[in-house]
């Protein structure tokens, strides 16, 4: 592992604990909520208990440390290596997080070490400066849980203008794009960051409904065959969604996927990449989108 145990919760809970110390004078109660706030809350029954009966030869029973020097945990050369590799991701520069000393440090892998299958090359312009202020603008608000306007380009090439209370930004690996879900803006539930414009704080004095628009879900059924290690690569591609699995004979299953309506378009995407291995047989609007995607393929002469 990359990153040991030594940054964990419980070590970094005691190096707190012993910086305290350090300070001077401290009582029971303020060693206890250093751990109430760093660790778990059932680690109040261990940490301090086995620092006071000298168990980890750290504290004195008065609660009091032979230490000189208050404790560091340096990174190792290694785990330099890796935050920077993954420092030079577009998507975390979105966040305006910096990485101020590791200038000197050799990432450890670079995006020409590998490469991601099943994946859109359209994907969201990361890099683009006007895409990265507008990104901003949606995070700060959905932390200070303040209202935005926007302008944005709809599927049918208009411009479109919007206000509403941004709750939460998802990310999908398939598309390579994010997204926001919205609240307070009526008939929009769902805002594709690619297709705005413009985005500001709002500071009208119009309330907005805070109450984030109801979510309907369907559920994909599918009849698979578990040739060429098809169940498994299945089950970990839908990892994250809530689905049951009943197997029907020696290598066949019906698998039931829970997901949202919204996601129907990147859902057929999925599913059509395993081919022949697998027969959709629920939900009549699935079906009917994966039938209308297999006659466009068939008429550019896809196969």
């Amino acid at each position: 592992m990359i990153f040991s145990e030594l940054y964990s919760a419980y070590y970094n809970a005691v190096a707190a604990i012993l910086s305290r110390m350090l300070k001077g004078e401290c009582t029971e109660r303020e060693l206890q909520s250093i751990v109430a706030e760093r660790a778990f809350g059932e680690s109040v029954l261990s940490i301090l208990p086995s620092l006071k009966s000298g168990k980890w030869q750290l504290a004195c029973p008065d609660m009091t440390t032979a230490l000189e020097h208050t404790p560091t945990m340096p990174m190792t050369t290694l785990q330099k290596r890796w935050l920077k590799a993954i420092s030079l991701d577009p998507r975390v520069k979105l966040f305006g997080v910096e990485f101020p000393s590791l200038d000197d440090v050799e990432p450890l892998f670079t995006e020409a070490d590998y490469c991601v299958y099943d994946k859109y090359s359209d994907g969201d312009p990361f890099e683009d400066e006007g895409y990265i202020q507008r990104f901003r603008v949606i995070l700060t608000a959905i932390r200070q849980k303040t209202p935005i306007k926007f302008e944005m380009i709809n599927r049918k090439g208009r411009v479109v203008y919007g206000r509403c209370l941004p709750k939460r930004l998802e990310y999908s690996e398939k598309d390579d794009k994010f997204r926001l879900v919205t609240a307070g803006n009526g008939y929009i539930g769902t805002v594709n960051l690619s297709r705005m414009i413009h985005c500001a704080h709002y500071t009208g004095d119009k309330p907005l409904d805070s109450g984030e628009r109801e979510m309907t879900y369907d559920t994909a059924t599918v009849k698979l065959s578990d040739d060429r290690n098809a169940l498994e690569r299945f089950m970990l591609h839908f990892a994250h969604f809530e689905k049951q699995a009943e197997r029907v004979d020696g290598k066949h299953y019906l698998i039931r996927i829970r997901y949202a309506r919204d996601d129907e378009p990147e859902m057929v995407i999925r599913l059509l990449s395993f081919g022949p291995m697998i027969e959709v047989v629920g939900a009549d609007s699935l079906k009917t989108r994966i039938i209308e995607k297999l006659k466009d393929q068939k008429k550019c002469g896809l196969k």
